[in-house]
């Protein structure tokens, strides 16, 4: 089982193969693979099966339900990291709490890109090279999210002492259009004015 984990990677196993495993560093010099099959048999996967309580996994021995309990653990933290790499944008409290708390609010005026994933959760958060079209830079902020696999984008650009010029509309129109070619939405275009947070999409600026 070992060589085959190592040569094709976990995602060539089966969740019995994985529980098989896990089982083994509770039950020393014992085929596990039975009782592997009979316990994703009884709770239906290995997710659920690593969801049971412990008196429900009582059958598999204290070593080997605290294995798997230790797997629950790391897997929560793992998500609870993620969800604080990755936060989710989606909606205007949350995107301006993001922005008020990160360096990348691009409050010098510089213009940023947010991409985001089909559950608005930030993949990146990047300067934009500048163009010398906005033709040019759109397409550059679009290749980019096909880089990350980005399928929602939205701009910032940072505290001014202006509203937006029709240049900045300009570029968020053809962003735009470029974007929905490809199935990216480009959810808003979001600008800083004397210390608040507004958007072209909110304001009726950007259809």
């Amino acid at each position: 089982m070992r060589t085959k984990l190592l040569a094709n990677g976990p995602d060539g196993l089966a969740d019995y193969e994985i529980l098989e495993m896990l089982l083994f560093l509770g039950i020393k010099r014992r085929d596990t693979k039975p009782l592997a099959k009979e316990t994703i048999n009884r709770f239906g996967s290995l997710a659920d099966t690593i969801a049971a309580g412990q008196a429900a996994l009582a059958h598999l021995g204290a070593n080997s339900v605290a294995a798997l309990k230790l797997v629950e653990e790391a897997a929560s933290r793992l998500t609870r990291a993620e969800t604080l790499d990755r936060p989710q944008l989606n909606t205007w409290a949350r995107l301006t709490d993001y922005l008020d708390a990160s360096a990348a609010g691009a409050r010098s005026g510089g213009l940023r890109v947010l991409f985001l994933d089909n559950r608005n959760r930030l993949l990146g958060d990047e300067a934009a090279a500048p163009a010398t079209t906005t033709s040019k830079q759109a397409h550059a902020i679009v290749a980019r999210a096909l880089e990350l696999h980005a399928t929602a984008l939205i701009t910032v650009c940072g505290n001014t002492d202006r509203s937006r010029t029709d240049g900045d509309i300009a570029l968020s129109e053809r962003l735009a259009r470029a974007a929905d070619l490809l199935t990216i939405t480009l959810h808003e275009a979001v600008f800083g004015v004397r210390g608040h947070w507004d958007g072209l999409r909110r304001t009726g600026r950007l259809r």
